[in-house]
């Protein structure tokens, strides 16, 4: 599966800050340690990789919402990162670094809807960075809380 969607991202992605810049579809941008210097993402590519549903409860919305997305160590494999932490930087340049171990010990995702509803710019997408939580008592902790990133933009694998 790893080579399939290498060749499948590979045929697909933009590389290169200049293409990144220049294209308006991107979503989501990664850089730093991975196989090339640059990937720019769009949302159709990022919905090849394996879909998942995780419901959880947030500390920024009422009651436990099911989100949909896809795994954030499937990105990282499928990129072939190679670093033991990752920066997330949200539109508004929020960032966060994250180590790389949480998203192969837990099942975490980047979603792009809540409820069947996809995500917009003006209600925390068009991704968001999603814990467990409710499945894991060490999670309900203020220090994973600060790791969910919201309106996700880029991510660099250090």
């Amino acid at each position: 599966m790893l080579g399939e969607m290498v060749a499948v991202v590979g045929m697909s992605l933009l590389v290169g800050t200049a293409a990144v810049a220049a294209d308006a579809g991107t979503i989501l941008q990664v850089t730093g340690r991975i196989a090339g210097e640059t990937v720019a993402l769009e949302h159709a590519e990022l919905q090849e990789l394996p879909q998942i549903e995780l419901e959880t409860s947030t500390v920024v919305t009422d009651g436990t919402h099911k989100f949909t997305g896809f795994l954030m160590r499937d990105l990282m494999e499928n990129l072939r990162a190679d670093g033991d932490r990752v920066t997330a930087v949200a539109l508004n340049d929020y960032a966060v670094d994250i180590p790389m171990a949480d998203f192969y010990d837990y099942d975490v995702i980047v979603a792009y809807s809540m409820d069947d509803i996809p995500l917009g710019r003006d209600d925390k997408g068009p991704l968001w960075i999603v814990y467990p939580r409710d499945d894991h008592q060490e999670l309900q902790d203020i220090r994973y809380d600060y790791r969910w990133v919201w309106q996700l933009s880029r991510l660099e694998v250090q």
